[in-house]
């Protein structure tokens, strides 16, 4: 017996002394051992607190004046510790009267909760103010009460959040995009630059203990965007397109106003708009996405619009000259078809700028087919068209420009492209495009984006080339033509002291059924000013207006009232006093 206990008394002695001298031989390894020790810290905070992702405050956006378009409000959700709750009625009462929520249903959820569940959200999106009513008459309740059946918010949690708020409301809607509930961006800046407003989430240990706060650690903000939009010009120009749609009957319009000089949007007005504090009216209010921005993602055929190029494409490759005469018959044969003129007329002899004032579909066959498919659809090509400008906004449409080698062209495609038919836009690659004529022959990017500023620094976009589709005299030289024939032909376009070049162009609708609707167009206007100086172009499209049939009584007048409210928002005084200070500088 006694054997048995020394035997066993030496085991638990051996057993002892292995686990003591275990012990040590650790203490001294940590000692010694940097990785272990960390390891051993690691393992300390693993109770102290825990790891979290921690997003970033967005981004403000804000106009090209700094006024502020897109921001953050701090919101809250509320909900219950499940645990914690003393009174349920209380809660449900409380919520009921101040959130507006049922009562019964309330008490029923954090009365009868699913098994296990220790949190519930009753409530998102919380107005700090109500939020702070809230919390303030919790304390005030666990002051005055303290048994278990007395009126007690105990349970009650709230959880602040920060939500995407626009408080110019649908102001420049279809340009800025909205934020949704899972914090990604949609459609316009907010989808474009998603990655730089949002900022770059990271994983951190967070404390969990109070006193420990000031590790807490600083979480950098996304970037905030300064646009080349102005808000004033923006609202004015948005104010003078509804107004349009409401006068022409048109179904949807668009708006563009650009810088030629730099590719600065100062203004994109685009229908129908949406209240960005509401993001889920999206979906009742568009069908297509392609339909949030007209200007950049629906593509269209312009028609007499696109004439500009022709006869700049024409007089750059010596095809023509202003002054060059032809007898416009009212009809030209060209791949086995005729193609007439808009009234079904016969002009005479016309010269270039002729051509252009009366918009006669005649000649701009006969030019293309004298400059020959290779070089007009290299041209088109060097404008641009067919492809996408790159502007920096979400959803943009590439357009399309049926060329030679292409399954479905057709020889007369040559000549009804010349004048806007058989080939698709937007309104943003038109207007690119026709910058050429407005800025010395240099085609420039379109861009949204002034500046961007951040934790690391500062940036502004720069004025970029997209090419060169014609020489300098050429642009002044159609510039010229198109003020002329404004002048000439008496346009409602034309603004008062101001001397403008510009073209309409009215396009008949293709039908889902092959060939034209006979009772459907698009009317269009562009143009740009002061001739000499351009510091402005703007491009009006109304989709399917009803009160006339012609581009000339329905966007040029629109065209001209925009530009009656720029040149008094950029200060752009009338021409004779331009040259007078000009002169005396």
């Amino acid at each position: 017996m006694k054997k048995q206990y020394r035997i066993r008394s030496l085991s638990l002695a051996g057993i002892f002394g292995l686990l003591a001298f275990a012990i040590v031989f650790q203490m001294v390894r940590i000692q010694n051992s940097p990785q272990a020790a960390e390891f051993m810290n690691r393992s300390e905070n693993w109770y102290e607190g825990v790891y979290r992702t921690l997003y970033p405050e967005r981004g403000n956006i804000f106009d090209r004046q700094g006024r502020l378009l897109a921001g953050n409000k701090t919101v809250y959700e509320i909900g219950v510790n499940l645990r914690d709750i003393r009174n349920p009625q209380t809660i449900a009462l409380t919520l009921s009267v101040s959130l507006g929520l049922d009562y019964d249903t309330v008490f029923n959820n954090i009365t009868n909760p699913a098994e296990g569940l220790m949190y519930m959200a009753l409530a998102r999106d919380v107005d700090h103010n109500i939020a702070n009513e809230l919390m303030v008459m919790q304390e005030q309740l666990a002051s005055q009460y303290s048994q278990s059946g007395d009126p007690s918010l105990n349970g009650l949690d709230f959880r602040a959040q920060l939500r995407r708020t626009y408080p110019e409301n649908s102001l420049a809607s279809n340009t800025i995009g909205f934020v949704a509930q899972n914090g990604r961006g949609y459609f316009g800046v907010e989808e474009k630059y998603n990655d730089l407003l949002a900022g770059v989430p990271i994983t951190v240990w967070v404390p969990e203990n109070p006193n420990r706060a000031e590790e807490l650690p600083e979480v950098p903000r996304g970037a905030d965007l300064i646009l080349t939009i102005d808000r004033e010009i923006q609202a004015a120009v948005e104010e003078i397109l509804f107004d349009a749609l409401d006068e022409t009957g048109a179904v949807s319009g668009t708006i563009i106003v650009m810088d030629p000089r730099n590719g600065e949007i100062l203004a994109l007005a685009s229908t129908p708009t949406m209240d960005l504090n509401n993001f889920s009216d999206y979906f009742t209010t568009y069908q297509y996405a392609s339909e949030f921005n007209r200007a950049v993602g629906t593509q269209y055929e312009p028609g007499s619009v696109f004439k500009i190029l022709t006869m700049a494409a024409a007089i750059d490759s010596g095809t023509v000259a202003p002054t060059t005469t032809y007898l416009d018959t009212g009809f030209y044969e060209i791949g086995g078809r005729y193609i007439y003129n808009w009234d079904q007329g016969a002009w005479g002899v016309q010269d270039m700028t002729g051509c252009m004032q009366n918009s006669l579909n005649v000649c701009m066959a006969r030019i293309a087919d004298l400059m020959g498919k290779e070089k007009f659809f290299t041209y088109m090509q060097r404008f641009g068209i067919g492809r996408p400008t790159g502007i920096d906004l979400g959803g943009e449409a590439a357009g399309r420009l049926k060329l030679p080698n292409d399954d479905d062209y057709y020889d007369v495609d040559l000549a009804i492209t010349a004048f806007g038919q058989a080939v698709a836009v937007t309104p943003i690659q038109m207007i690119t495009a026709a910058s050429a004529l407005a800025n010395e022959g240099k085609m420039v990017y379109p861009h949204v984006l002034y500046g961007m500023v951040s934790a690391t620094g500062e940036y502004y976009t720069p004025t970029q080339v997209l090419g060169t589709p014609i020489s300098p005299q050429t642009a002044r030289t159609v510039s010229e033509m198109l003020a002329t024939g404004l002048e000439r032909g008496g346009s409602l376009a034309r603004v008062e002291g101001y001397r403008i070049a510009g073209k309409t162009g009215t396009a008949q609708v293709p039908s889902e059924f092959g060939g034209y609707s006979s009772n459907q167009i698009n009317a269009s206007f562009i143009g740009w000013g002061p001739v000499d100086d351009p510091q402005f172009m703007v491009y009006v499209w109304l989709e399917k207006p009803t009160s006339d049939d012609w581009a000339s009584f329905l966007a040029a007048p629109v065209f001209s009232e925009v530009v009656e409210k720029l040149v008094v928002l950029m200060g752009i005084p009338p021409d004779n006093i331009r040259r007078q200070l000009l002169a005396g500088q």
